[in-house]
């Protein structure tokens, strides 16, 4: 450890020295190990095109497309069902891909090995959301390429996955119109019949209760009033006529039937006279010569005018006479004057009622001839019918009136399934609205994926044909392998110093035996040596010489020619320096 730390420079250029042919072998062996791999490596072709998503070319605040998920997620689901086994396997048979591994390998791992070979790449941008207005990322367009060692292979089959994503693209957003359209096609249709069947049931329930529907409540309820306030006038105007019946019969019971004059009319001169034969059979016997004149009298005018009186009346008159006289025996005794006038007056009407018998006047009765009597009674009569008139019209307005508070009265029950129906019937209606609106919407929208006017994929640049492989990268193998090849032969003199105990130099001496030398005596190589020694130089120097030439030639065949790599120097040294080179 000690002698480790003790080297210096030149004690590691004495070791390469040394070693250097170990470390110059082993580093070319590695380098050539390298270079081969490089060499041998076949060559990847990759040939991609990139498809442009575009926006709808009609605004969609006017047009609303159907099908609304996002393009990298729609790509997602296209890319599942453009690589499905059947798809894969008509490219491979079609297009002769993987021959010699179709013969080691299944179809499972060959199909794997396809999949890895296709390459999806999403082109994201930044911009503004119009809902949110926050910048975002959306996906704008993708590139869809194949790897393989046929370039023109990779070319076909790159543009086939091209035309499989087109049309996988337009044919799933054809179909998601015509399922969205065929759907809300149904839903109208069912809402339709429900409504159908809905007004149905509300035509049966409106026939079944046309007079008791619930919009009919307020028709109802002023012809309750109007009825209502119709009786009051009913029973004003009966009661005005029964009081004008009242004046009428007061006034006619004032007037004789016959003539204008009580003297000239025979009807009222036989009731004044039978009246005052009453009172004259009250004071007098039936033989008295004015009971017999007046009794004569009465029989003429009783000829004369038909009216004769009958036995009720005489038996009205002798109970009103037998009253009297049963209140006048309470108050005085039966031989007091009023006494015996009372009971000679019921002898008479007795007598009178024996005389007439069972059978009241036969004669007809005679028609009043007194005009005011018969303008009265005429008015009377109107009365009377305006009466009776006037309670027929009661009646009828009073079952009116009953009629429309029992159809009032049945109106709450109806009403609960009235609103029911008509419930039902306006939000079944209101949903056949919204599905008509949606189910126009959604024909414009399968009208526009039909027409291809709504978003799509634009092949903006096709798959081309592949210059160069894009891997394996040779010059970083290359690179790589000139960087193991240095590091691996310096690690390998660096390892064998470390193990080797050898003393060497004035230095070895004196850490092994502690004590510096007297002289060192420097190696004289002969003649012999020296123009070994040159030989191995002018060696070295054409192996590196030719080891650059080797390395310039590969740049030359597999990276870029000398010529462009210059031209590319020129324009990037004068692109630096900003002088016309």
């Amino acid at each position: 450890m000690q002698e480790e730390q003790n080297k210096d420079l030149r004690d590691y250029l004495d070791a390469f020295k040394r070693r250097r042919w170990a470390i110059m072998g082993i580093a070319l062996a590695i380098f050539v190990i390298g270079l081969i791999t490089a060499l041998a490596l076949p060559p990847t072709y990759r040939s991609a095109a990139t498809i442009l998503i575009e926006e709808q070319q009609i605004p969609s605040e006017l047009v609303q497309s159907t099908v609304t998920s996002y393009a990298a997620q729609r790509i997602q689901t296209i890319s599942q069902r453009v690589m499905t086994r059947q798809n894969l396997m008509d490219i491979i048979e079609r297009f002769g891909l993987y021959v010699e591994d179709r013969k080691r390998y299944t179809t499972e791992e060959i199909l794997e090995a396809m999949r890895e070979d296709i390459a999806l790449d999403m082109i994201s941008a930044e911009v503004v959301d119009p809902r949110t207005g926050r910048p975002t990322a959306a996906t704008i367009a993708f590139s869809l390429g194949f790897h393989g060692e046929n370039p023109q292979q990779v070319q076909r089959v790159a543009n086939e996955l091209t035309t499989l994503y087109l049309q996988e693209n337009i044919r799933s957003r054809t179909l998601r119109a015509d399922e969205t359209y065929s759907f809300l096609s149904d839903e109208a249709d069912r809402l339709s019949a429900q409504i159908a069947q809905l007004e149905e049931r509300l035509a049966e329930f409106k026939t079944r209760n046309a007079d008791t529907l619930p919009e009919l409540q307020p028709l109802l309820r002023q012809q309750a009033d109007r009825t209502g306030l119709e009786l009051s006038d009913i029973a004003n105007q009966i009661r005005s006529q029964e009081e004008r019946r009242f004046y009428l019969e007061a006034q006619l019971s004032q007037l004789e039937p016959h003539g204008s004059d009580i003297a000239l009319s025979p009807g009222a001169r036989l009731k004044a006279l039978r009246t005052e034969y009453i009172g004259l059979v009250a004071r007098y016997s039936p033989d008295h010569p004015d009971v017999k004149r007046l009794k004569r009298e009465i029989a003429g005018l009783e000829r004369e005018t038909g009216q004769v009186e009958s036995s009720t009346e005489l038996l009205e008159q002798l109970d009103g006479l037998r009253t009297e006289l049963a209140a006048t025996r309470e108050r005085y005794s039966g031989e007091h004057p009023d006494v015996l006038r009372l009971t000679r007056a019921i002898a008479g009407v007795e007598q009178a009622i024996a005389e007439a018998g069972d059978n009241p006047g036969n004669a007809p009765e005679r028609a009043p001839d007194n005009p005011a009597y018969v303008n009265l009674q005429a008015q009377l009569n109107a009365v009377e019918n305006q009466l009776r008139s006037l309670a027929g019209k009661r009646a009828s307005v009073e079952a009116h009136r009953a009629e429309l508070e029992q159809r009032l009265a049945i109106i709450p029950q109806v009403e609960a399934e009235y609103r029911i129906l008509t419930r039902n019937l306006e939000n079944t209606t209101a949903k056949y609205q919204e599905m008509s609106a949606k189910l126009m919407q959604a024909q414009v929208g399968r009208q526009l994926e039909a027409e291809s006017r709504g978003e799509r994929f634009t092949l903006i640049e096709p798959a081309a044909l592949p210059e160069e492989p894009i891997k394996p990268n040779r010059p970083a193998i290359i690179f790589l392998s000139l960087v193991l090849a240095l590091g691996a032969g310096l690690g390998y003199a660096a390892v064998a110093e470390s193990l080797d105990t050898s003393v060497r130099g004035v230095k070895g001496v004196l850490n092994a035996v502690q004590a510096a030398p007297l002289a060192v005596i420097p190696y004289l190589a002969n003649d012999r040596e020296v123009k070994r020694g040159k030989r191995k130089t002018w060696l070295i120097v054409a192996l590196v010489l030719g080891a650059i030439g080797l390395v310039v030639l590969l740049f030359h065949l597999f990276v870029s020619p000398l010529d462009v790599l210059w031209f590319r120097v020129l324009r990037r040294a004068s692109n630096t320096t900003g002088l016309d080179l």
